[in-house]
Parts: structure tokens; sequence; C-alpha cells
């Protein structure tokens, strides 16, 4: 839940920090249930997609989503991805590719600086829900939003990967198959370190736009790679160094 807002005229208010004991932290699940599927199941959905999406913040590739309906058991060990070692994404993503439907779509560095990152990805969601063999009756999207063009409808869920077991296993997949992109990228672009940082904002990644200048894989509507092009930044995020992702 975020803790702050923009009241109707205008000015920022901070909502209060629950207690310790607040039965909403205490209701927060270690690991990612089916209980809000169930809820879509009990106000009549039949079918439940989860969808996230993998590569929104950095400064080059894609954005990768995917969207997963299980119709029968879900596997063990599901969780946020950002959760896991790279070893157990991999394991779990050829397990629920086994085990449930699953779409992945693409946005490729074109497409985001075309439409800009937050388009680009709705875009993404909506086509992964639309290329799904087994057409879903409801929708749960990882996040604060829904994108436009849904077939259904949905419902949008903060912290979704850590609560439902079709979002975890979305955000498994995307992440997966982002990561093998960018180790690719970073073959075909060895001097980028991408096979590491996988295009996130790292003092690395700073300091190999600095040596050899952008690639085509930058994305041109971010700040950090405009400036380095010499163009006026169109951002006002603040892009600090992250930590190189841990493997």
């Amino acid at each position: 839940m975020p803790l702050a807002g923009r009241g109707a005229d205008g000015d920022h208010r901070t909502m209060p920090k629950p207690s310790p004991d607040s039965p909403r932290l205490l209701d927060l699940p270690a690991a990612p249930t089916r209980r809000i599927e169930a809820q879509a199941r009990r106000r009549g959905a039949t079918l439940v997609a989860g969808v996230d999406e993998a590569g929104r913040g950095p400064l080059a590739g894609p954005v990768v989503v995917a969207a997963v309906v299980f119709d029968g058991r879900a596997p063990k060990g599901l969780d946020d991805s950002k959760r896991l070692t790279a070893a157990e994404r991999e394991r779990l993503h050829d397990v629920i590719l086994d085990r449930a439907c699953v779409s992945v779509v693409v946005a490729s560095r074109a497409r985001i600086d075309r439409m800009n990152i937050l388009r680009a990805s709705l875009w993404g969601m909506t086509q992964a829900v639309r290329g799904l063999s087994r057409q879903p009756d409801y929708v749960l999207v990882d996040g604060n939003m829904l994108p436009p063009g849904l077939p259904c409808p949905g419902e949008a869920v903060i912290g979704g990967d850590g609560l439902s077991v079709s979002i975890a296993a979305a955000s498994i997949v995307a992440k997966v198959t982002r990561d093998r992109l960018m180790q690719a990228v970073g073959r075909a672009y060895p001097d980028y370190g991408f096979d590491r940082h996988k295009g996130y904002s790292t003092r690395t990644h700073f300091a190999a736009i600095d040596r050899h200048g952008p690639c085509i894989h930058h994305r041109r509507s971010f700040a950090p790679v405009r400036i380095a092009l010499g163009l006026e930044p169109t951002q006002t995020e603040l892009f600090a160094p992250q930590p190189e992702p841990a493997e």
C-alpha cells in the first residue's frame, strides 16, 4: 500500500504506518498462495490468469511480459522472482511451462522508445493475455494499474508477485526469458557487461556507457542514455547506480 497520495487540491498526504500488530501485516503470506484466485472463482471466474513483467527499470533491452494460467496444481516453491536465485528461477520456469498455459510477449527497445516504458509494458500485458491458448475470464495483474484492452475483467494487485501463485509464476517466466535475452545481448556486445547487470543502472553499466557510448540496445527515451548521447533528458526519474544483480 502506498504511504503517500495526492489530494484533490494537489497536496501530498502521508498515510500513517500500520502498527506492528496490524491484521493486514499479520495476514500477509510468507509465500504466494491461491487465495486471490479462489476469491475470483467464488465470484464466478473459472480460469484466472496472472500477469507480470520484467525489465521496466533497466537502461537497455526489452521489457518482457508473461501471462500464466494454472488449470491444475501449481508447483511448489513459487515466489516473487526477485526473492529466488537464478538456479531456482530456471528450475521453476521449466516446471511452469510444463504445467501451465503460458504466453510471453517481448516489447522491444524500439517500442519502448516509441510508446514510453509504461505504455509499452501495459501493451505487453494486454497482448500476453490475448495470446493465451486458453483464454481466462479473470486477470490478476501485478502493480497498481490494469492495462487497457483486456479481453476480460481483472484487478491490479500491488505486490501481487508475493501474494498470488499465478502472478508469481508470471514473474518467474518473464524474468528468466528476459535474462536469457540479455545474456545473448551480452555475447553480441561484450564490452557492456549485459550478461551480468542485465541492463540495469549499475556502476559497471554506467562506466561502460562512459567508455563506449550507448549501443543499439540502450533506451533512447531514458534520461541517462539521452545525456550520454548529448540530448536533453525527457524523463525526471532518478537513476542512481544499483547493486549488481545477484545470481
